[in-house]
């Protein structure tokens, strides 16, 4: 009997070691299914952080296709500004030497206005002189003729003597 009672502590032991691992594996069963848990956690919020990053990246990659876009709109609108200063700058360029031109037309003008002036009054003296002279020739006629019939007439009586 000492050997069964013997048999029956090795037992109660065994059992007690049993028991002691089974409450051991038990808490660290609970443990890792704690760290499952948290494990799990992390996952869903790393999940949500990815989904998230993923809709931040999708926005920044429209954000970039506008800011893409208005950088080429902005290209062609420097490159249009840049044409319409060189056609501006090309035109001013034109309107001087038109405006020069002008000048260089209006003196001219002014020249020739005043030379037709000049040659209008002389142009006018001239005719008046001609009147004159018109005048002159009609009263030279008429003393060639009375002096021509005069001498007709003293010739005919030379004649007549």
């Amino acid at each position: 009997m000492d050997k069964l009672k013997e048999k029956i502590n090795n037992l109660k032991l065994d059992a007690e070691k049993w028991q002691e691992k089974s409450d051991d594996l038990a808490t660290k069963i609970k443990e890792l299914e704690q760290e499952n848990l948290d494990k799990d956690h992390q996952i869903q919020a790393l999940t949500r952080k990815n989904q998230v990053l993923e809709e931040q990246v999708e926005k920044l990659e429209t954000d970039l296709g506008t800011v893409k876009q208005t950088a080429d709109e902005s290209h062609s609108l420097k490159t249009t500004n840049e044409n319409y200063s060189k056609k501006n700058q090309v035109l001013e360029e034109e309107l001087e030497e038109a405006d020069k031109n002008l000048k260089e037309t209006t003196a001219k003008l002014r020249e020739t206005d005043i030379k037709a002036e000049q040659l209008e009054r002389k142009v006018t003296s001239l005719e008046a002189e001609k009147d004159d002279w018109e005048k002159k020739f009609e009263e030279l006629s008429a003393k060639y003729d009375s002096a021509k019939a005069e001498l007709d007439e003293i010739s005919q009586q030379l004649e007549a003597i």
